[in-house]
Formats: structure tokens, sequence, C-alpha cells
């Protein structure tokens, strides 16, 4: 028997199997579910990963379309023209910070970017798209 009356432990029971080397904590147990997704959140959502398939049927531009060619026709200087129109013209339904739309473009490009998930791969800045209901990002 020891001091406190009690006897001798078993060497199985003094023995740590813990992380901590606390017999009273036990070991952190491996988790092994995956991350929530959308179709956790919203489960009655509507499926819309059809829209998603690239077929020939979907593509509005034919199956003959030549990008390049298409692209050669572009009148870039115009173009120009028209993206610094837009970038400074305010509109009343949404007006322009100090008379410019870029600081918002840029903020939102920040947005996009920062919802990016690592574990699924999911969100950011590619496809222009937030992570929130109803993009289905």
């Amino acid at each position: 028997m020891t001091s406190d009356s009690r006897p001798p432990a078993a060497e199985d029971e003094t023995r740590s199997t813990s992380e901590s080397e606390n017999p009273a904590i036990a070991s952190p147990k491996p988790k092994a579910h995956a991350p929530l997704k959308n179709q956790d959140w919203w489960p009655e959502q509507v499926d819309v990963s059809m829209l998603h398939a690239q077929s020939s049927k979907s593509n509005p531009l034919g199956a003959d379309f030549d990008y390049a060619e298409e692209f050669k026709k572009l009148d870039v200087e115009a173009l120009k023209r028209d993206i610094f129109d837009l970038m400074t013209t305010s509109q009343d339904w949404w007006p322009a910070d100090y008379g410019h739309y870029g600081g918002l473009f840029i903020r939102m490009s920040w947005h996009a970017a920062g919802t990016y998930r690592i574990a699924d791969g999911r969100g950011g800045g590619g496809c222009g798209a937030q992570r929130f209901a109803p993009l289905n990002s």
C-alpha cells in the first residue's frame, strides 16, 4: 500500500497516452468531416450545376467562331474611350466617389478575391463572383 492507503496503480493505468502528457486530458481525436458547403447551409437551393455544362449547344457564338479573327476587328481605342467614360460619368443612382468609379471597382475586386476558400477551391476573383447566396460561387 502507498502512504495514502491506496494500492499502487498498475503500469497501464499510469502510462500516459495523451499528447499533453496529462492522463486526465485525452488525446485529441482527428475529425474526419469535410468543410461545410453551400448545400449544407441552403439544402433547398435550386441546382444550377447544369448551367456550367460546356457543350457546343450552349455556345451562342457557334462552333466555327474564331476568337482571334474577331478580336482583330475590335476598335481598341474606342473601347478605351468607352471605359474612360464609364469610369468617370457619375450616375444619380450610384454616385461615383470623387467623380470616379475606380475605387468602387477595386473594392469589389478585393471582396471577390477575399472570398477564396482554400479548403475546397471555391470563391475568389477568377469568376468575378462573391461567395454570397444566391450566387452559388
